[in-house]
């Protein structure tokens, strides 16, 4: 059969793009169903979380930190409830992972507080004794990207339609509205308003400073992102 192809490529060119069309179909197909659309309780990012996302992303953190529980005895026992796709519905890109050098993160909300975010960024080995991740210091002098993060929610609403300003459901039966700012300056301030709940926790003064002053430290936007995963 396969010499005979080989004898006919028009035939066999339209054989290989059959199959791949068919395994192209049987990826998207799951895209389009209910298990992939958001689940109850998950919302949008708020502009300080997408800052933080970009900060996680920047700093290669998914490259030894998966965020996908898979639905096994051992997986849920020690991160919680095993990942749904709805829950990714709006991560672009997606940060699954493949690799766990360090644990998985996708429900770290849940267990981690912003303290021990903050003392753990600084010096992981003094809070997990024997870890091998590196301190990040910069994130401690560097400022996070407001500007990008404002326009990654423009566009996202616009082309992806993530439905910002409109009412989500909530495990809890309440709804949330995640706002979408007017304008750069909006998105500022609403950074730096959810920055100065964030620092309620933390303990150095330094970035209590900052953020009160109205800069906001990548460590402060990164702990949004991280409290957020639940």
């Amino acid at each position: 059969m396969f010499h005979w192809l080989e004898k006919r490529p028009f035939l066999f060119a339209l054989g290989v793009f059959i199959v791949t069309s068919f395994a192209g179909f049987i990826e998207l197909v799951p895209s389009f169903a209910q298990a992939a659309r958001p689940t109850i309780g998950t919302k949008p990012y708020s502009v300080l979380e997408l800052a933080g996302r970009q900060v996680y992303i920047k700093n290669s953190c998914n490259a030894c930190h998966s965020q996908l529980i898979r639905p096994f005895k051992a997986e849920t026992d020690r991160y919680g409830d095993y990942s749904l796709s709805g829950e990714y519905a709006y991560d672009r890109p997606f940060l699954w992972g493949s690799k766990r050098t360090g644990p998985d993160l996708h429900r770290v909300g849940n267990y981690r507080t912003t303290d021990w975010h903050e003392a753990h960024m600084k010096d992981p080995a003094a809070v997990v004794p024997g870890s091998i991740m590196p301190p990040y210091p910069w994130l401690y002098t560097n400022m996070a990207d407001i500007n990008t993060a404002f326009d990654e929610m423009v566009a996202v609403k616009t082309v992806f339609r993530v439905p910002y300003n409109k009412p989500i459901p909530m495990k809890d039966g309440s709804t949330v509205v995640v706002k979408l700012p007017k304008n750069l300056d909006e998105a500022k301030a609403m950074a730096l308003a959810e920055a100065k709940e964030i620092v309620k926790d933390m303990k150095d003064k330094k970035i209590k400073e900052q953020v009160e002053n109205g800069q906001i430290p990548e460590i402060v936007a990164l702990i949004a992102y991280l409290n957020r995963l639940k």
